[in-house]
């Protein structure tokens, strides 16, 4: 199934390719809005599936500037660090052997299509599987936990990375949550849509040339081990975000390095989801 946040309400995409208000199509048995969906999303997809045949608007009919964050506003943000090991390689960091977590502040996040201004700096690319909890829990055994999953979508952990190394200790958190520096989207799919879940190729490119392509199977950690080492630690909560990490091809990694720069266009997608669009700026 897939799902939309689209002008601030929640929306089905039908197999049709065609959207469909679920609040208004429920006569207010849901809400609009899509974050206090997650708290009842077992009841909800019950009640989307059988809509999948009702017509509704073309999907081609949107305008890209309606569609917004699927999980716009988590109670927990998770970003995996150094998940895929030609990463951690062209880091000249060592393959971790436990999770690296840090957070990207919710103020961070965006929508899959627009703008973003670029602080001073050097601003990296990061194209992300990012994982939305579905049904929460603590200690979620690896082999149940796609069934906490309520879907799978794009991110970009975009990262001022002169900031990011500056210090004594890195500053990662702070570095890869300036305004615009979360962009999720467009849709949100769930994990039975995909022959394979822990296998999606993803990717992206700057005006046109690709800089990053990979696949999701590559993870160190894949999502399922991601959520059960999460909940040993923390609860997980409906709604909240995991950014899963980034195969290599980011520019701090390449000789010589590159950076985004005002007038670039990042174009980010995930097979089975779409892609994202978003002009860089300069600061005024």
């Amino acid at each position: 199934m897939r799902l939309a946040n689209i002008a601030n309400r929640l929306t089905l995409v039908t197999p049709n390719n065609e959207v469909i208000d679920l609040s208004q199509e429920s006569g207010g048995r849901f809400s609009p809005s899509i974050q206090e969906c997650y708290e009842r999303w077992d009841g909800l997809l019950e009640y989307a599936r059988t809509l999948e045949s009702t017509p509704g608007k073309p999907l081609a009919e949107v305008p890209p500037e309606d569609f917004g964050n699927p999980a716009p506003e988590p109670r927990q943000v998770f970003a995996i660090g150094l998940n895929y090991a030609a990463h951690a390689a062209e880091a000249s960091l060592a393959v971790p052997e436990d999770l690296t977590v840090f957070t990207k502040f919710a103020s961070s996040l965006t929508g899959p299509y627009g703008t973003v201004t670029l602080p001073p700096g050097t601003v990296d690319w990061e194209v992300e599987l990012v994982a939305v909890i579905g049904r929460g829990g603590s200690h979620i055994p690896a082999d149940k936990a796609w069934s906490h999953v309520a879907g799978i979508t794009i991110g970009q952990d975009l990262s001022e990375r002169t900031m990011q190394s500056a210090g004594p200790a890195p500053q990662y958190s702070l570095a890869k949550s300036f305004p615009g520096f979360g962009p999720v989207g467009p849709l949100l799919v769930t994990p039975d849509e995909f022959e394979d879940p822990d296998s999606i190729e993803l990717g992206c490119a700057i005006n046109g040339e690709e800089v990053q392509k990979g696949n999701t199977s590559d993870m160190v950690f894949p999502v399922p081990e991601i959520i059960a080492r999460l909940s040993k630690v923390t609860p997980l909560f409906p709604g909240d975000v995991i950014f899963t990490g980034t195969p290599p091809g980011v520019g701090v990694g390449r000789v010589p390095q590159r950076f985004l720069a005002p007038g670039d266009e990042l174009v980010t997608y995930m097979r089975g989801v779409g892609q994202m669009r978003h002009r860089m700026q300069a600061a005024s």
